[in-house]
């Protein structure tokens, strides 16, 4: 994954993407990509990337991962997109 990924919740909510970190529009990390899914702060899985959503799949959240730390970065103006209508619900990410 690269900066120049541009990642949304299931809902359109934009993600900031740096290296293999995501951050929440306002900055706060909300967690890491591995395998095309992102892992919250303690591992633990939060969604799966399918295009470019993040949704949560109750048939990926039994996977984990290891437990991350990563500082906060400064917000994004990036705005909402579109709702999706990919399979999944919004994942439980921070705005």
């Amino acid at each position: 994954m690269n900066g120049g990924m541009n990642l949304y919740t299931k809902n359109g909510r934009p993600l900031q993407v740096s290296g293999d970190s995501v951050y929440s529009r306002s900055g706060a990390y909300v967690g890491r990509i591995s395998n095309g899914k992102v892992y919250d702060p303690s591992g633990r899985y939060a969604g799966t990337i399918v295009g470019d959503r993040v949704v949560y799949r109750g048939t990926d959240s039994a996977t984990m991962s290891s437990a991350t730390i990563s500082a906060n970065r400064v917000g994004s103006a990036s705005a909402s997109a579109a709702g999706s209508a990919v399979w999944g619900d919004e994942p439980d990410l921070p705005d």
